[in-house]
């Protein structure tokens, strides 16, 4: 889909994101201030200039269709640019002070966040921000945090989601592990090896044999729910471990197990209260990850 942005109503592309991450007319009238009646206007003259159907109605809410799904990358990664220039002159606003709680998952918060905290201070260096390093979404909700990272879109309706990126993921092992137990050519041989387990082992066990990699129950003889602590007992060589690329191909002494198969694809979803676009700090930082998390993309 060829798109030029000189010639769309950046109000219509706006309706239009906002109603694809409220996933509803009334959702994305409220998120905007707009009445319903005017935001759905909006979103049939964007439709009737591109002469294309970006949603269909599936029950109560709206759903993208394949074209919806291919401007979406288009309006997003414009709102991205014109982002860059909003939160440099914002940033050094004196208003943007105290403290933005940002929660992300373990592996998350010690090799993604360093960067990203750094860029934030840069931007407003008045503000003070609190990694809070947890799988569970549930701190959001008790106000622990103002703004998750997660892999999985929470269904609570008080919370803002937006899919800002598909991330990559592989299989790895130690190069002593895999010196001393071979490198596996196939899924069977992979299935065959030890594994390192994030958590629960039952659960991962299902999880790669959706993958067609089916281990048996004494397959993962180690195992932490802290990611960071698995990550480093497969890096000691007691078994192989799923791990995102971006942390996995700069750990030194770790090898990719079969690359062209074992690829996997997870989203990055960035989940804030729906107060956030009257909180011009949180808003900022909202923006920052949002832009940050995007550039990952080919990781």
């Amino acid at each position: 889909m060829d798109i030029d942005a000189d010639h769309l109503d950046w109000n219509h592309l706006r309706a239009f994101l906002a109603t694809a991450e409220a996933q509803s007319l009334s959702g994305a009238a409220r998120r905007l201030g707009l009445t319903q009646p005017t935001l759905s206007r909006q979103v049939a003259a964007l439709e009737e200039t591109l002469s294309l159907m970006l949603f269909e109605r599936v029950g109560r809410g709206l759903a993208l269709t394949d074209a919806g799904r291919e401007l979406l990358n288009h309006v997003q990664d414009m709102g991205l640019a014109a982002q860059r220039t909003a939160i440099t002159a914002n940033g050094q606003q004196s208003d943007l002070t105290g403290w933005v709680r940002i929660t992300a998952s373990d592996i998350m918060s010690a090799h993604i966040m360093p960067d990203v905290v750094a860029q934030v201070r840069r931007l407003a260096p008045q503000l003070k921000v609190d990694v809070v390093a947890t799988n569970d979404i549930s701190d959001l909700m008790r106000r622990e945090a103002d703004i998750a990272i997660r892999h999985v879109r929470p269904d609570q309706p008080d919370l803002l989601a937006r899919k800002v990126t598909d991330a990559n993921g592989y299989f790895y092992g130690s190069k002593t592990f895999l010196d001393r137990f071979g490198r596996p050519q196939s899924k069977t041989e992979l299935a065959a090896m030890d594994w390192v387990s994030f958590g629960d082992v039952d659960e991962m066990i299902r999880y790669l044999a959706a993958l067609d990699i089916p281990l048996d129950e004494n397959a993962c003889r180690v195992s932490s729910a802290n990611g960071l602590v698995a990550w480093e007992l497969a890096k000691a060589g007691l078994g192989l471990c799923p791990m995102d690329a971006a942390v996995g191909d700069t750990a030194i002494g770790m090898e990719r197990v079969l690359p062209n198969v074992g690829e996997i694809t997870f989203p990055i979803w960035l989940v804030a209260h729906r107060e956030i676009h009257t909180n011009p700090k949180i808003r900022l930082v909202f923006d920052v990850l949002a832009q940050a998390l995007a550039d990952r993309k080919g990781n």
